[in-house]
């Protein structure tokens, strides 16, 4: 097994987060922005097709009764 040098791995760690790209305060507003957006479209249409559908199914139904 390999033997793991503590201060070696710090090393390494902090290199490969300095690589990293952090987003600008503005893009992370715009994407949160668009998340809740694309959430309330989804609900809404989920809603409207589950209204359709229970309408129907009532309809349906009404005729046996």
């Amino acid at each position: 097994m390999a033997q793991v040098n503590p201060l070696k791995f710090v090393q390494q760690v902090r290199s490969e987060v300095s690589k990293v790209v952090w987003p600008s305060r503005r893009e992370v507003l715009l994407t949160t922005l668009m998340v809740f957006a694309m959430a309330v479209i989804t609900a809404t249409f989920f809603s409207l097709i589950d209204i359709l559908i229970r309408t129907g199914l009532q309809q349906v139904l009404s005729l046996f009764s």
